[in-house]
């Protein structure tokens, strides 16, 4: 594929643009909660983390903003989105990227897009929180690079994180939470233990 580079107008119309949140020191890549494979079927049930998904509420469903999380969905197969997004990372001069602060991996073919968007972007060090586990198992090591974590998270409340996959987060109900954002107003501040390939579990505290 060709990967020369386009302007910054040309990747936003393929990709759909970026997204910011007020938590996270970076921008992030969005996608409608309603469209998670899993975590649809995980949302009705009682004691999992997706049950009153926060990606369903506040601003999330404000029309126009679920209409910016469908645009996005609806250019995933685009040839050069990797391309796309991989240029507006670099526009935004960030150290850092997140995956996915609503929705999740629609399949083999999205994580393959998104791990070349991480080669593209070599610079900068990136997050994918996934509970798309079956996606994942696809993965040999040396498919994943070395500047992008992936995340499995625990799907139930205070449930034990994946034995199989190195980097994991889980949701605890007491105070064995290792995230600092609601000690620093739900911010990341200065932590940025969700990207590192180092920190094995992180530990986010039920809301």
């Amino acid at each position: 594929m060709n990967h020369e580079r386009f302007t910054v107008d040309n990747a936003r119309e393929i990709c759909g643009g970026l997204a910011r949140t007020s938590k996270m020191p970076c921008p992030s890549y969005s996608l409608p909660a309603a469209e998670c494979h899993v975590g649809s079927k995980l949302e009705p049930v009682a004691g999992s983390v997706c049950h009153g998904c926060y990606a369903r509420k506040g601003k999330y469903p404000i029309p126009v903003v679920q209409a910016a999380l469908y645009r996005r969905l609806a250019t995933l197969r685009h040839p050069r989105w990797s391309d796309a997004v991989a240029t507006l990372i670099r526009a935004s001069s960030t150290s850092h990227f997140r995956w996915h602060d609503s929705g999740d991996l629609q399949g083999r073919w999205h994580l393959d897009n998104i791990i070349t968007a991480c080669r593209l972007t070599p610079l900068v060090r990136h997050w994918l929180p996934t509970k798309e586990y079956a996606i994942v198992r696809s993965l040999r090591p040396r498919d994943v690079p070395r500047n992008l974590t992936i995340r499995l998270s625990a799907p139930m409340l205070d449930g034990k994180a994946p034995i199989w996959w190195r980097q994991t987060s889980t949701v605890v109900s007491d105070g064995s939470h290792s995230c600092p954002a609601p000690s620093q107003h739900n911010a990341c501040g200065l932590c940025r233990d969700c990207w590192s390939k180092s920190v094995a579990t992180v530990s986010y505290k039920h809301k």
